[in-house]
């Protein structure tokens, strides 16, 4: 797909700010981490140059392929980079874009108005941190190729034959001297490939497992709005079609649509060129006040909102809405090294105007839809009044006054939150057994009395009615909602305890629903794990092990046999005397705990509204599919 602007792409474009040295030394710097997530990262920066190319037009088709050898191709229609020589290198421009970090076409802002990556760094860092890198480029109807390994061209760019065609591939192993794994997984890869093409609309991204046969292909015309779609795919929805409205103002590019649903949680996915925002920022910040002002506005003006009555809050507003917010910005201010933040002042002001403008449209077109909204929003107006007095409940008097938490919470004596645990322990019997066996310094135990509330389907006020919740919330120290305060937090370590059946399972996913929903920051922080109980105590003479899985208990007898060997199944915690529940769950030395990690918000969304919501279609076509993984199965 190339379009002709007028503008040229040439070798006088490419800017060289740096050289490329240290970013073996320090990978981290650059990628973020050397586990699978700056694995996995490694694509997103070549994939991110080719959407570069499709943002300024002139690319419509993207493919990744994960080859056998755990190397990945990614292939473009763009114009190729440019071979020419570089005036100020020496070197051609493919050579230099590959070998000098902070150099692109992104930086005098002619080439690329608008690009996500990381700024030009992108494809160096990739070829740096890559056992080898082969480039072939199809450019004025000439095929080019280059090898590199390590960050260094091992071979001249050579001429190799002539196409009627226009791209870039790159073909890229990962060092396993610098990643602690070089295995990539196809569903991660699923996941944002996915998101990039809601976020452009129209082209077409294809991947492909070369290991496995797997091939998923995306392409959305309906850009964002399809993107509402598939987040409340399992949700009931107040209105059919997601509202969508777009507008551009000095530059800038505005985009968002939103549907609201019957729920009464929020979700708001923000995104600055291609690039998901988790911490908001200024794009943010205009469009939750915009949407306030505006339906507030519509209220007083068809009398919803009776003269005297407050006006509604963000927070009622909001309630069980879905909104994807996308901008683009030449040249756009990130607060922090992961960029999740946006900082840049004018685009506040921006996004409330078009954000003001294409709502307040919608809303006097679409009355009844206007209606539904504003009667929601109401009604969790009431709810949260309700909520505000159930709150008060959970406040603690001081940080330290030990008269203020839940009676059944046997605490620590440790009062650095870094050093110590909180575990949350299913039923009294268990509790009982984790209060002798902890270790009083550092580790402190809330026993919960059956299953807690599902927050899936409740609003705050019956949340903070819920006995066991409040509890749980008094114990943590961090309040919760609006009012929720990481540094707050009693504890650094929450340990989710259950059985290891059915009824744990239910219990921990009740938590987890929780936590992800009300107190988010934990999980983001790292402080959620998931203790690792054993299935099986196996006895062979006076010598007992303990073992965590069936395939152990498989091997262990494969190993010595049946003979002489004494096997008890636990059925729950509660089975463990204190030592053996120390000795195996509870010892730092010697268990096993899994760290809560929330690698993607909009699946862990999905997930959890389908686990716990009110569909059951959904729930059933997830069990048919999973149920011959299921390991461990209690029933």
């Amino acid at each position: 797909m190339n379009q002709d602007t007028g503008q040229q792409y040439g070798a006088q474009e490419i800017q060289v700010l740096e050289g490329l040295e240290a970013v073996r030394r320090r990978p981290g710097m650059y990628i973020g981490s050397t586990s699978a997530r700056g694995l996995h990262h490694l694509v997103y920066e070549v994939v991110d140059n080719s959407i570069d190319e499709a943002m300024a037009g002139y690319c419509d088709r993207i493919e990744v392929v994960i080859n056998g050898d755990e190397s990945v191709t990614v292939t473009d229609n763009g114009r190729g980079i440019p071979v020419d020589i570089h005036p100020k290198t020496g070197l051609p421009a493919l050579e230099t874009v590959l070998t000098m970090l902070h150099a692109g076409g992104k930086f005098g802002g002619g080439v690329y108005k608008v690009s996500g990556g990381l700024h030009g760094v992108g494809v160096s860092v990739v070829n740096a941190l890559s056992q080898w890198l082969e480039v072939e480029v199809r450019r004025d109807g000439r095929v080019y190729r280059q090898r590199y390994e390590r960050g260094k061209a091992v071979t001249p760019l050579e001429e190799t034959g002539r196409t009627g065609s226009t791209g870039t591939k790159i073909t890229f192993k990962p060092d396993g001297e610098i990643f602690e794994e070089i295995t990539f997984n196809y569903e991660t890869l699923v996941l944002r490939l996915r998101e990039l093409s809601f976020l452009n609309q129209g082209i077409k991204i294809t991947l492909r497992d070369g290991r496995t046969g797997q091939e998923a292909g995306f392409q959305h015309s309906g850009g964002i709005k399809d993107f509402i779609k598939y987040l409340n795919k399992n949700k009931g929805v107040l209105h059919n079609k997601p509202i969508y409205f777009s507008g551009q103002r000095e530059n800038i590019q505005i985009e968002a649509a939103l549907q609201y649903t019957d729920g009464y949680v929020e979700n708001l996915f923000s995104y600055v060129n291609n690039i998901h925002t988790i911490d908001g920022g200024t794009h943010e910040a205009g469009f939750k006040s915009a949407l306030t002002r505006v339906i507030n506005d519509y209220g007083r003006k068809y009398n919803l909102l009776k003269n005297g009555t407050p006006a509604l809050s963000g927070e009622d507003i909001r309630e069980g809405l879905t909104a994807v917010l996308s901008v683009k910005v030449p040249e756009p201010q990130f607060e922090g090294q992961t960029k999740t933040k946006l900082g840049n002042s004018e685009v506040r002001g921006i996004t409330d105007s078009v954000v003001a403008d294409g709502l307040a449209t919608f809303l006097e077109e679409n009355p009844p839809v206007a209606r539904r909204v504003l009667e929601k929003s109401l009604t969790a107006a009431r709810a949260r009044e309700a909520a505000r007095k159930a709150r008060e409940l959970t406040r603690r008097k001081s940080a330290l006054e030990s008269s203020s938490l839940p009676g059944k919470l046997a605490d620590c004596s440790e009062r650095d939150p870094a050093q110590t645990e909180l575990y949350l322990v299913e039923g009294d019997s268990a509790g009982g057994s984790a209060k002798q066996g902890r270790d009083r310094r550092f580790q402190a135990i809330l026993p919960l009395r059956g299953k807690i509330l599902n927050v899936e389907k409740a609003r705050m006020d019956k949340i903070l009615a819920n006995e066991e919740i409040r509890a749980l919330i008094t114990a943590l120290g961090t309040g919760i909602g609006e009012e929720f305060d990481l540094s707050r937090a009693r504890y650094h370590r929450i340990m989710l305890m259950s059985d290891a059946d059915v009824d744990g399972a239910h219990i921990r996913t009740l938590l987890l629903t929780f936590f992800y929903r009300y107190m988010r920051p934990l999980i983001e922080a790292g402080y959620v794990y998931i203790t690792q109980p054993p299935l099986y105590r196996v006895r062979k003479g006076k010598l007992d092990r303990y073992l965590y899985s069936d395939l152990e208990l498989e091997g262990l007898i494969k190993q010595t046999g049946h003979d002489n060997l004494s096997i008890q199944r636990y059925k729950g915690l509660g089975e463990m005397n204190p030592e053996q529940l120390w000795e195996t769950t509870m010892n730092p030395d010697k268990r096993t705990i899994l760290k809560v990690d929330l690698e993607d918000a909009i699946e862990a969304d999905a997930i959890f509204t389908m686990l716990m919501g009110d569909r059951v279609e959904p729930r059933r076509d997830f069990i048919r599919e999973n149920a011959l993984a299921v390991r461990n199965l209690d029933v």
